[in-house]
């Protein structure tokens, strides 16, 4: 039996950070250092078949760490079988001595597509591999005979943290919102605007008046792109391939809410999807720019992070991150505190 630890207090994150393992993993973990000692809360691994495997750079940044949560940001139910995914997330809450976060979500459309998987995507497959893995964790055998089948399933060890370990829901479709709301302890929604995340406040409310008491408090997170450097040109530049992934898997009414040509942003998923990436890169238009992403000097992102955390409890600072990862982990902090001081 593990010794218990308190699981992560998802009401004390307020400034996370997600790192891409399209750089080696020796890389990622001086990443995941880093904003340990810039004072980020919680850092999370984004989670594409085509990048690096995130579960081992965040074993890695969990033993190079003392105290920052760690996670995948997020995973999908569809690539993993949902025990195996549960599995996992037990592994990182051991091996982090308890600060293990469980982000889940549909996953990116444009990458699922690849696998023949973009139609499985959906809010029951999300919501019955967390339940599922909450049950596993507190040590039940589980049957399961929905989207996924498990018959007499079962881990031979407890994580530290039971099954406490949190669940935070990504995702920017109302349904989802609304789930988030009532089952999971967050929010990782996808978005940098103030609009949007208004638009998310409202829809988790809604589920959060169906929430029981017994699952304590809700925390929604702006998982935000974000490029930041000295040189602003140079940010908003570095901002256009994460841009051209989020436009590519917005909803039709999140592009209407922007004014963003669906059409483009079709093309745009059919060049991801293609491997054409510079071609989708090219298609990204500075309005999209100004819609997804957070860019510019420290006095502009900041400037933003104060207009969305008008909505939001926290913020996830996303890739690119900057021109220059390593200068901008510490610049957003930077602009995250003045942001909230």
């Amino acid at each position: 039996m593990t010794d218990k630890h308190a699981p992560v207090d998802v009401t004390d994150v307020s400034l996370g950070i997600e790192l891409t393992p399209e750089h080696p993993i020796d890389r990622i973990t001086e990443f995941g250092i880093t904003a340990e000692n810039a004072g980020y809360d919680a850092v999370f691994s984004s989670c594409h078949y085509n990048n690096r495997d995130p579960y081992a750079g965040l074993h890695r940044i969990a033993a190079e760490t003392e105290s920052i949560a760690i996670g995948p940001g997020v995973a999908n139910p569809y690539e993993t079988h949902p025990v195996t995914l549960a599995s996992k997330i037990a592994t990182l809450d051991e091996a982090s001595d308890g600060r293990a976060v469980f982000g889940i979500g549909p996953g990116d459309p444009s990458t699922l597509r690849n696998l023949g998987l973009a139609e499985q995507r959906g809010l029951r497959p999300v919501i019955e591999a967390f339940k599922t893995a909450q049950q596993l964790w507190a040590g039940d055998r589980v049957s399961q005979d929905g989207t996924f089948t498990a018959t007499n399933a079962g881990l031979n060890y407890e994580p530290p943290s039971g099954a406490e370990i949190p669940v935070l829901v990504g995702g920017e479709g109302p349904h989802m919102c609304r789930m988030a709301g009532k089952h999971a302890d967050g929010l990782l929604f996808n978005g940098s605007h103030p609009d949007d995340l208004q638009w998310a406040r409202g829809q988790v409310e809604q589920g959060i008046d169906d929430r029981p008491a017994h699952r304590g408090e809700f925390s929604l997170y702006a998982y935000a792109s974000v490029s930041i450097a000295e040189d602003a040109d140079r940010a908003r530049s570095a901002a256009r391939p994460p841009v051209a992934f989020i436009t590519a898997g917005a909803a039709p009414p999140v592009l209407d809410r922007h004014d963003i040509d669906t059409e483009r942003a079709s093309e745009i998923g059919e060049l991801i999807s293609e491997g054409s990436f510079s071609g989708a890169f090219d298609r990204v238009t500075p309005a999209m720019i100004d819609a997804f992403a957070m860019t510019g000097t420290v006095e502009t992102v900041s400037d933003r992070m104060a207009a969305v955390l008008e909505h939001a409890d926290g913020i996830v600072v996303g890739s690119p991150l900057g021109p220059d990862i390593a200068e901008a982990i510490p610049l957003a902090a930077s602009a995250f505190a003045a942001a909230t001081n």
